[in-house]
C-alpha cells in the first residue's frame, strides 16, 4: 500500500504537465493561425497628372550609423554598376533617394527581366522590419516605395510596359508576443498583371524591345564621338521622324515604342525617347517634367531634357521642336532648334521645372542650368 501512494502522486504529476502542455501548445497554434495580414497601400500613378491619394512628407536621406540596410544598398549596387555598364543607364533620380528607396529601385533592377511577365513576385523579404516597427512606419514605406517607382520609370525609359499603378506592395506581419517580424513583396495584387494595357505577355515586351533596339542601332551606329554632333543627330532624328499626337488616345503615345516605332508620341514620348538615345550615346541626360506655355500662350503639363555638354547642362525640347508642333504649320530652320542646347535665361521663358512627379510625391532636384545657351 505504501508503494502505490507515490505511484499515484507520479501519475497525477504527468496528467498535469500533460495538461498544462496541451493548454501552452494551443496557444501557440492559436498565434501561429492568426499571424499573417497585409497591407496594400492605395495605388499611384507615376504620371503628370495630380495624385489626389500621395501623402505629403519630407523624405530625409538616412545618415544612421547603425542603418540595417547601408551594407545592402552598397554591396549590391555596386555589382549593379558592374553590369550596367554596357547598357550606359543613368540613374539621376536614383541617386536623390534613401537607402530604403534604394533598396527597392535596386530590387526592380535585379528582377527586370523577371517582371516582363507581369506577374512576378518581387520579394524585398525583411529589410524593412526596423521601419515597420516605428509607429507611422508603413506609411512612410509607402512613400519610399512610391519614390522609388517614380525615380526607376523615370530613368529608366526602356521599362515603359510597366503601369505603377498595377503594383501593389505587401507587408505580411507575423506576430509572437510582443515581436513582430515583416515579410515585404510587390506584385499584381488582384489586377491581371502590372503591365501597361498595350502589352499582356512577355513575348510581346520583348519583340517591342527588339524592335526598339534595331532603331536604336540604326541611330547609334552614326555617331561620330563628338558629343554635340550626337545630340543634334539624335535631336533631328526625333523631330523629323515623329508626329506630335493631338489625340490624346492612340497607343503608346507616352513611350519610346509609340515615338520610335509607331512614328507617334506626346511630350512624354518625345522626351523620354531622347533619354533613352542618350543614355546609349553615354550622354549624360536627364527627363525633366514641368509646365510649358505653348504657342498659343496656354499653361500646360509638359516633358523635355537636359543633356550634359562640356560639363554643362543645357535644356532640350524636341517636342517644341517638331517643324509640325502645336500651331499645325511649318517652321522655319531657326525654329527648328529653337530649343536645342538653351541655357536658362531663354529655356526658362516658358518652361518652368517642377521637382515632384505627382502632386505631393517626392521632390527631386534637376541639374542647374548655362545662364547661357551653348
Amino acid at each position: 500500500m505504501k508503494n502505490k501512494i507515490p505511484n499515484i502522486i507520479m501519475s497525477l504529476v504527468v496528467i498535469l504537465i500533460a495538461i498544462v502542455c496541451g493548454i501552452f501548445g494551443n496557444i501557440i497554434l492559436q498565434e501561429f493561425k492568426s499571424m499573417q495580414t497585409i497591407v496594400e497601400p492605395e495605388e499611384f500613378k507615376t504620371t503628370i497628372s495630380v495624385n489626389e491619394n500621395t501623402t505629403n512628407k519630407n523624405i530625409e536621406i538616412l545618415q544612421d550609423e547603425d542603418n540595417e540596410l547601408d551594407n545592402i544598398s552598397n554591396e549590391y549596387y555596386t555589382k549593379q554598376e558592374e553590369n550596367h555598364n554596357n547598357i550606359n543607364t543613368n540613374k539621376y533620380f536614383y541617386s536623390q533617394l534613401n537607402d530604403y528607396s534604394k533598396t527597392i529601385y535596386q530590387a526592380f533592377e535585379q528582377n527586370k527581366e523577371n517582371m516582363k511577365t507581369g506577374t512576378y513576385k518581387v520579394e524585398l523579404g525583411n529589410s524593412f522590419s526596423k521601419l515597420l516597427d516605428t509607429e507611422n512606419g508603413q506609411e512612410e514605406l509607402g512613400e519610399y516605395y512610391q519614390s522609388a517607382v517614380e525615380a526607376y520609370t523615370y530613368d529608366n525609359p526602356d521599362v515603359f510596359y510597366l503601369s505603377p499603378n498595377k503594383m501593389y506592395l505587401n507587408i505580411e506581419t507575423t506576430t509572437r508576443g510582443k515581436s513582430n517580424t515583416y515579410y515585404v513583396y510587390v506584385n499584381n495584387g488582384n489586377e491581371t498583371n502590372y503591365l501597361i494595357d498595350e502589352f499582356s505577355s512577355k513575348e510581346q515586351i520583348n519583340e517591342a524591345l527588339e524592335k526598339i533596339q534595331q532603331v536604336k542601332n540604326s541611330i547609334v551606329e552614326k555617331a561620330t564621338g563628338n558629343t554635340y554632333d550626337d545630340i543634334k543627330m539624335v535631336h533631328d532624328y526625333l523631330v523629323e521622324n515623329i508626329e506630335y499626337d493631338t489625340t490624346i488616345s492612340k497607343d503608346n503615345i507616352y513611350n519610346i515604342y509609340g515615338a520610335l516605332i509607331n512614328g507617334e508620341a506626346v511630350c512624354e514620348g518625345y522626351a523620354r525617347s531622347f533619354k533613352y538615345l542618350m543614355d546609349n550615346l553615354n550622354i549624360p541626360c536627364t527627363l525633366v517634367i514641368g509646365k510649358g506655355k505653348n504657342s498659343q500662350g496656354n499653361t500646360e503639363n509638359h516633358a523635355w531634357n537636359y543633356v550634359q555638354l562640356s560639363d554643362t547642362w543645357y535644356g532640350v525640347d524636341s517636342t517644341w521642336d517638331d517643324p509640325i508642333g502645336y500651331t499645325g504649320g511649318w517652321f522655319n530652320q531657326s525654329e527648328k532648334y529653337k530649343y536645342f542646347l538653351k541655357g536658362s535665361n531663354d529655356m526658362n521663358i516658358d518652361h518652368q521645372p517642377i521637382g515632384r512627379f505627382t502632386e505631393e510625391g517626392k521632390i527631386y532636384n534637376y541639374p542647374e542650368l548655362s545662364i547661357d545657351n551653348y
